[in-house]
C-alpha cells in the first residue's frame, strides 16, 4: 500500500482535508481512499456509479468528521482510482470486495456504510456477505431493483442503435459515444430536479468528464444485482437500515426506497421535493438523519429557568473583509448598553478573532471547528482580480460545514437571539430549513443583489439571476424567519438595477423587506475634528504629506501594494515632504515587498481608521468599509476595485458616487505613472463629501434589542 501523492490539479479549499490517504491494489487494479476524522465509530462512504466520484460526498465528509472517523473511496472507473478496461472488473461484487479492502487497509473491524443509488446493491453485498464488518446501512435514493417503479433509464434497450435522441433515449451506449457532454447534462439535469441547483449540477458534470464514455460503457456491461437477488439480500440483511429518499427522484422512484425499506426491515424516510441527490441539495437534512442513526443524541440544549436568566446572543460576523468585525463591535457595545447584562458570544474566524480578542470578547470555542472563508477568497484571486460571486459559489462546502458547526452549537446551548452579518449560510440554510429556527434571528448586510459582470456573458447572467430569485423565494415563503433585516446604510444606498428578467428592481425589493439604521462606522468623526491634535498624537510632522495605503486584512491585495510602491519615487519626486505608509495587514509578509528610501512598510497599525482621519491621502481598494471610513472623515482617497468584484464595481461604488467620494482608478490601465499623478493631484485636496450617519451602530442596537 503506497501513500497517494497530492495531485496537482486537486480542487483547492475543500472544507476538510484528509488526514490519511492512499491506494489499495486487488488483482492489478488500485482504488484511492480517503480518512477523514478520529473515533471509535467510523462511517464507510461508499462509491455510486463510476460517473462521478467520492467527492459527491463533500457536503458530508466534514461534518461526520467532526463526530466520527470517516472513510472514503474513489469507485474504480473515476476519480483517483484504475479505470480497467474489461467489464467483469466493474461487476457489483467487486465494488464490494473493494470496500473490505479499504476497510482491512484503514484497520477498520466494523462500520456503518452509507451509499448513494448503486451504492445500495454493493451496500447490499457488504452487508450480507460480510456482516461482521457492517454495524448498519444507510441507502440514499437507492437504485433497487427488488421492488418499486421502474427506473426510467431501463424503459429502452442501452446497447441498441435508437431512432431519437429525446429524454431517457439519451441513457444509450451509442449516444454516449456519440455525445457524451449532453447525455452528461441530460442525466444531472434528472438528479437534481429541485429548483435552483446549478452549483450541484455543474459539480457532477465536472467530475463526469473525468472519465470517458468508454470508461462508462465497459463498466454498463458489469454484472448488476437481479431484482431477485437483490431482494434476497435485502430479506437478509441482520443490520440497522435507514433508507432516504426524494419524493420527486426522476432517476429512481421513492417506491425502490420503500421497497428496501420493507424487505431489509428498516426505517424510511422520505424528503417531500427533494430529487435524485439529497445528500448534495438538502444536505442539512442528510447529515442531521446521518448522524442520528449513526448516534443517536441525549443531550438537550442548556435552559436556565426563572425571569433571572441572563439574555444570551450568538453573532455570527462574516471574516472576508475586517470591516465586519468593526461594526459588529460597535453595535455590541450599543446592544450592551441597552441590554447591560447581556451576553454575547462570537461565532467567528481569523482574522476577524484579533480585533475581537483585542477588545475581550468572547469567542465561541466552536469557532475553531469553522473552516476558514478568507484563506478559500484568497485561493480564488489572481492579479488584482478576484470573481467574488464565482468564488463565493464555489465556498459552497465551506458554507455548509460552517452552519453544521453553527447547528451543532445552538442545538447543544440556549441563546435567545442569532445576529449574522452577512453569514451567508446561516441565512441560505435557515431558509433551506426553516424548522432549525430557535431564536430570534437578526440579518445584516451592505448590499443587496448578486450582479453579473460585463463580461460574464449569458451564463452569469442567468446564475445570478437564479441566485437572486433563491432568495426572493425563501424571503417570500417564509417572511417571519428574518425577525429583523437591516442594510447597513439608506435606501438611496441601495443600487437600482434589477434582480434579474422577470424579478423585482433591487431598490424597490429591499425598501419592502428592509429597516435602515444608516451606516456603521464604529467611530464619531467628531472625535477625530481637531486633526492637527490627532498627528501629534500619532507622529506626524505638520510638514508632511501622509499617504496611506491599506488594502484590507486579505491577502488580495498585493498587486495593488506592489504596483503604489512602484509610484512611490515619482510621486515623491512632485510632492514635497510626501510620507507614504503601506500597511501590509495580516496576510501579507511585509518583507516580501519591495521598498525604497523614505518609504515605510508595516504589518499592522492599531486604530488604522485614526491614521487614516489624520492622513492626506489614501490609496485604497475598492472595498466598503475603508471608503466608507475615509468618506466619513472627509479624507481624500484614490480607490481600485477589484476586478470582476461585483460588490466593489456596482455596490460599493454607487454608494461612494452617491456620496460624491473617492476618485476611482482602474488596475488594467492606470500603472505606477498613473498612481503617481493621482496623488499629486488628490495629496490634500479639499473635499465636499455628503455626511455619513454617525449614530447607526445606536439605530441599528434598538432595532436588535426589541427582539430581546
Amino acid at each position: 500500500m503506497g501513500i497517494a501523492e497530492r495531485s496537482s490539479t486537486q480542487e483547492q479549499s475543500r472544507a476538510r482535508y484528509p488526514d490519511e490517504e492512499g491506494y489499495i491494489e486487488r488483482a492489478g487494479v488500485r482504488v484511492f481512499y480517503e480518512v477523514y476524522g478520529e473515533g471509535e465509530q467510523t462511517v464507510l462512504l461508499l462509491p455510486t456509479w463510476s460517473i462521478i466520484h467520492s467527492r459527491h460526498w463533500k457536503m458530508q465528509v466534514p461534518y461526520l468528521a467532526r463526530h466520527f472517523r470517516v472513510v472514503t473511496f474513489d469507485g474504480r472507473g473515476n476519480g483517483r482510482s484504475d479505470r480497467p478496461q474489461v467489464s467483469e472488473a466493474y461487476d457489483e461484487r467487486e465494488f464490494a470486495a473493494d470496500a473490505v479492502a479499504v476497510l482491512d487497509a484503514t484497520a477498520t473491524e466494523r462500520a456503518v456504510i452509507v451509499g448513494l443509488s448503486l451504492g445500495a446493491q454493493r451496500g447490499l453485498i457488504l452487508a450480507v456477505e460480510h456482516p461482521e464488518r457492517v454495524e448498519g446501512a444507510i441507502f440514499i435514493g437507492p437504485a433497487y431493483p427488488g421492488g418499486g417503479k421502474p427506473i426510467p433509464a431501463r424503459l429502452s434497450p442501452w446497447d441498441e442503435e435508437l431512432d431519437t435522441e429525446e429524454g431517457w433515449a439519451k441513457y444509450n451506449k451509442h449516444y454516449w459515444l456519440r455525445d457524451y457532454a449532453g447525455f452528461v447534462e441530460f442525466f444531472f439535469s434528472r438528479m437534481f430536479t429541485e429548483p435552483h441547483s446549478t452549483k450541484p449540477m455543474e459539480d457532477c458534470i465536472g467530475w463526469a468528464h473525468e472519465t470517458t464514455p468508454e470508461t462508462l460503457v465497459t463498466a454498463q456491461y458489469g454484472a448488476t444485482l437481479s431484482s431477485a437477488e437483490a431482494r434476497e439480500l435485502a430479506e437478509r440483511v441482520q443490520c440497522p437500515v435507514l433508507v432516504i429518499h426524494g419524493t420527486e427522484d426522476a432517476i429512481a422512484s421513492c417506491t425502490r426506497g420503500t421497497a428496501l425499506a420493507e424487505h431489509s426491515r428498516g426505517e424510511v424516510v422520505l424528503l417531500e421535493g427533494s430529487g435524485h441527490g439529497p445528500h448534495a441539495r438538502d444536505p442539512v437534512k442528510v447529515n442531521l438523519l446521518l448522524r442520528e442513526f449513526i448516534a443517536p443524541s441525549r443531550q438537550a440544549a442548556r435552559w436556565v429557568r426563572g425571569k433571572s436568566r441572563r439574555k444570551r446572543a450568538l453573532y455570527v460576523s462574516s471574516p472576508i473583509g475586517l470591516g465586519h468585525a468593526q461594526r459588529d463591535a460597535a453595535i455590541a457595545d450599543e446592544l450592551r448598553k441597552l441590554h447591560p447584562d447581556l451576553e454575547i458570544d462570537w461565532l467567528a474566524q481569523h482574522p476577524v478573532t484579533a480585533v475581537l480578542e483585542a477588545r475581550g470578547e468572547r469567542i465561541h470555542p466552536g469557532s475553531a471547528h469553522l473552516a476558514n472563508e478568507s484563506r478559500h477568497i484568497e485561493s480564488e484571486c489572481a492579479e488584482h482580480d478576484l470573481h467574488a460571486f464565482q468564488a463565493i459559489r464555489r465556498m459552497d462546502e465551506i458554507l455548509l460545514n460552517n452552519f453544521m458547526v453553527f447547528h451543532d452549537i445552538v442545538r447543544d446551548d440556549h441563546y435567545d437571539l442569532w445576529i449574522g452579518d452577512e453569514a451567508w449560510e446561516l441565512d441560505h440554510y435557515l431558509h433551506e430549513n426553516p424548522e432549525e429556527k430557535r431564536a430570534a434571528y437578526v440579518w445584516l448586510t451592505d448590499f443587496v443583489g448578486w450582479l453579473p459582470m460585463n463580461d460574464g456573458g449569458q451564463r452569469e447572467s442567468f446564475l445570478t439571476a437564479d441566485y437572486n430569485a433563491e432568495m426572493i423565494e425563501h424571503i417570500a415563503r417564509y417572511p417571519r424567519l428574518r425577525d429583523r433585516a437591516l442594510f447597513v446604510g439608506d435606501l438611496d444606498d441601495v443600487v437600482r438595477e434589477s434582480f434579474g428578467p422577470d424579478l423585482p428592481l433591487i431598490r424597490d425589493w429591499t425598501r419592502e423587506h428592509y429597516d435602515f439604521p444608516g451606516y456603521v462606522t464604529g467611530f464619531d468623526p467628531a472625535d477625530f475634528a481637531d486633526r492637527e491634535a490627532l498627528r501629534h498624537e500619532l507622529g506626524y510632522l505638520p510638514d508632511e504629506r501622509v499617504c496611506i495605503v491599506t488594502v484590507g486584512g486579505s491577502g488580495v491585495g498585493e498587486h495593488l501594494l506592489r504596483r503604489v510602491i512602484d509610484s512611490y519615487p515619482e510621486a515623491a519626486r512632485r510632492v514635497s515632504g510626501l510620507r507614504m505608509i503601506v500597511v501590509a495587514g495580516p496576510r501579507i509578509d511585509p518583507a516580501s515587498l519591495p521598498s525604497h528610501a523614505g518609504l515605510e512598510i508595516r504589518a499592522y497599525v492599531h486604530d488604522l481608521y485614526r491614521h487614516l482621519a489624520a492622513c492626506d491621502l489614501a490609496v485604497v481598494q475598492g472595498g466598503l468599509t475603508t471608503s466608507m471610513e475615509l468618506t466619513a472623515n472627509r479624507r481624500p482617497f484614490v480607490y481600485f476595485p477589484l476586478r470582476h468584484h461585483f460588490e466593489q464595481n456596482f455596490h460599493v461604488r454607487h454608494r461612494l458616487e452617491r456620496h460624491g467620494a473617492g476618485r476611482c482608478m482602474d488596475f488594467e490601465t492606470d500603472g505606477p505613472g498613473e498612481i503617481a499623478d493621482a496623488i499629486a493631484a488628490e495629496i490634500g485636496r479639499d473635499v465636499d463629501y455628503r455626511p455619513v450617519e454617525t449614530d447607526g451602530a445606536a439605530r441599528a442596537a434598538a432595532l436588535i434589542a426589541e427582539l430581546l
